[in-house]
């Protein structure tokens, strides 16, 4: 049985960290309509009717899977071609600081909360453009 790479663990726990947002917005939701006080079909796409906890929930969701196509897609290239080797080395990083980021999110708007929230995203941004210039970079290899 082979191992998962740094790689396969990272994208893994991505799509798990996603659907882990959306079950709890989900819940929520259920609660919600079971309590009486949302029709099931009163439901905003950004919860806008709802509390500042459900709407921050909403785009900390939204946020995932604005970004999966892009960086799980980089991994996925990195995993398909066999250069995980590019990918492995940040991929863990890339992955803390995606919750890092959500969980800022859910937490709180202050301006403090958006200049951590928006740091984590950058190392993101790092960490993609380093995985793009690497993968290129061995493509002729």
């Amino acid at each position: 049985m082979s191992q998962l790479t740094p790689t396969a663990l990272a994208l893994t726990g991505f799509i798990a960290w996603t659907l882990a947002l959306l079950i709890v917005m989900e819940a929520n939701r259920t609660r919600l309509v079971i309590a009486g006080k949302v029709a099931a079909n009163g439901f905003t796409p950004d919860n806008a009717n709802l509390s500042p906890f459900m709407q921050r929930l909403a785009r900390a969701h939204a946020n995932c899977i604005e970004s999966l196509p892009i960086f799980g897609g980089l991994m996925l290239v990195a995993l398909l071609t066999g250069r995980s080797a590019v990918t492995d080395p940040l991929a863990y990083a890339f992955l803390a600081a995606r919750v890092v980021q959500s969980s800022i999110h859910l937490a709180s708007l202050s301006a403090a909360a958006v200049s951590a929230r928006f740091t984590a995203f950058a190392v993101q941004m790092v960490i993609g453009v380093v995985w793009v210039v690497g993968l290129l970079m061995s493509a002729g290899s």
